[in-house]
């Protein structure tokens, strides 16, 4: 027993010695022993487990990996790999070194192949079924130790900080994604970012950032946007509560009487300088002249995977959706959410909606109506202005979120087509919604989402040379990347075009079956 009130119980040596290690604790030698000669598994290695992940349960039944972790950080010990020089006073014995003078958890190399992968899961829809269908990989529940958490945005607030994390763990959120997804935040950024662009290319660079229809936070900004109200009569705004998501607390207006209510409210709360009781708002300016399917307003939801921000690194899937309101449009009715909403959350509340038909497009399907509509080059001038409003709106945020290398985040970009075919950024989610609304959207979730795992990549089969893997296209690397020439289904009419299909046919199940098939016959060579 360590000498420690709070030391845990080490069971008794299994006397086996390593000659020669001087260590502090007078257990060090007999527990270095245990770890290293009672082995009767493969050599460490043999199939990519770490020590504590598949070693220590045959070996130490009455020592957990926390327990060892401990003990290594009391005696200055660290372990690794047969061959892994870890430092000065290296000792081996039965294929495991250890050395003094190094503190710390045992872990592998950052990229190190692991049999079993251990996963935790907030949610409870797809992304958990397709969590406990890959193969090699276990759920673990309460305070099981994982390597992926597919976790929440109020678990990442609460516990980030304070949680330890090896080299090889993945979490499905940055830290401060809020920068980005936030409503009042990504408003700040994006004027921020432009004002920075015009400083230092000229206005027409700084032209690429009018993505974003005129907004004000409120109440802050309330005066601001009294003025530019004034501008204007006449026309519509709309009301969009900064943390709430589903169209909740959304409504739309034409006078300033429309909202005095709110303000009042609001400027009392900020008077007492009580923060909890005023909830911001944005006032933005509503696009009164949507594109139209069968008279019916739409916008799209396009997903963006983004894996490091120092350096860029984005990659966009292939599908997408749109998400059309259930009844025709018009401007006579402001109140009306059925018709200018077109949140599923909503719409499914219509008197007249049908859950087996639902309020969904493919976005294959929007491409080709559109190009039978406009033509192939109209389409694509589009598309690729969708392109710009992904890239611009991830570097208006590149230096401010924190780029952790444990970290990943699947984004849903909500995209509004004007009648113009100008494309209007109306927010970025960093949860989009991955419950299904028909058997199509599961179909579609669970391609999303096996791929985003592909390319997290936790059994370490890619090489990170790829430009494209399953239904995702790299888009951006530090630099745009050019699409791949020689496709046949794609049109070249410009001298370069980045690397992004969204839309096109989404041949998945052959393209991944030719990459691993690849990257099994390099590994052999």
């Amino acid at each position: 027993m360590l000498a420690s009130d709070h030391s845990p119980a080490l069971p008794p040596p299994l006397h086996c010695t390593v000659p020669g290690l001087v260590a502090r604790g007078t257990d060090a030698p007999s527990l270095l022993g245990t770890v290293g000669c009672a082995r009767s598994t493969p050599e460490l290695g043999d199939e990519g487990l770490s020590p504590s992940r598949a070693c220590l349960t045959p070996v130490l039944p009455a020592l957990g990996l926390k327990t060892f972790s401990w003990a290594l950080g009391r005696w200055g010990l660290a372990w690794s790999r047969k061959g892994d020089r870890v430092g000065s006073g290296i000792l081996s014995c039965g294929g495991l070194q250890v050395s003094a003078g190094h503190r710390g958890p045992p872990r592998l190399k950052e990229r190190e192949p692991r049999a079993c992968i251990r996963f935790k899961c907030a949610l409870t829809n797809t992304i958990l079924d397709v969590l406990r269908q890959r193969p090699g990989w276990v759920e673990v529940k309460d305070e099981g130790e994982w390597d992926f958490y597919w976790c929440d945005v109020s678990w990442l607030r609460e516990n980030f900080d304070h949680t330890y994390m090896d080299e090889h763990v993945r979490i499905c959120h940055f830290r401060n994604h809020y920068e980005l997804t936030r409503k009042n935040y990504i408003v700040k950024n994006l004027k921020r970012f432009r004002k920075q662009l015009e400083r230092e290319a000229g206005k027409l660079e700084a032209t690429k950032c009018d993505f974003f229809p005129k907004t004000f936070e409120m109440p802050s900004e309330y005066h601001l946007f009294v003025e530019e109200f004034r501008k204007y009569p006449g026309i519509t705004w709309i009301m969009k509560p900064v943390g709430r998501s589903q169209g909740r607390g959304i409504f739309l207006f034409r006078k300033l009487k429309d909202i005095i209510d709110w303000r009042k409210d609001g400027v009392r709360a900020d008077d007492q300088k009580d923060e909890t009781q005023v909830e911001n708002y944005v006032a933005q300016r509503y696009i009164e002249n949507p594109y139209l399917i069968g008279g019916r307003k739409f916008d799209l939801r396009v997903y963006v995977l983004v894996m490091s921000y120092i350096p860029l690194k984005v990659w966009l899937y292939r599908d997408g959706f749109a998400r059309f309101s259930n009844t025709r449009f018009t401007l006579n009715s402001i109140d009306d959410h059925y018709v200018h909403l077109t949140n599923v959350a909503v719409q499914k509340t219509a008197p007249d909606y049908d859950p087996e038909k639902g309020c969904k497009w493919m976005i294959q399907r929007v491409r080709r109506y559109l190009t039978a509509k406009h033509g192939a080059e109209a389409v694509e001038v589009l598309f690729a202005d969708m392109d710009n409003i992904f890239i611009k709106s991830l570097q208006s945020v590149q230096k401010t979120i924190i780029s952790d290398k444990h970290c990943f985040e699947l984004y849903g970009y909500d995209i509004l087509i004007d009648q113009n075919l100008k494309p209007w950024l109306l927010e970025v989610n960093a949860s989009p919604s991955l419950t299904a609304s028909s058997q199509e959207d599961y179909e579609l979730k669970c391609r999303l989402l096996k791929d985003t795992l592909h390319i997290v990549d936790m059994e370490v089969r890619l090489t990170g040379k790829e430009k494209r893997v399953g239904g995702f296209d790299l888009m951006w690397n530090d630099g745009p990347v050019s699409r791949v020439e020689g496709n046949a289904d794609t049109p070249v009419n410009a001298s370069f075009l980045t690397n992004t299909h969204l839309g096109y046919n989404n041949d998945r199940k052959k393209q991944l079956k030719q990459l691993f098939k690849s990257l099994q016959t390099q590994q052999k060579v």
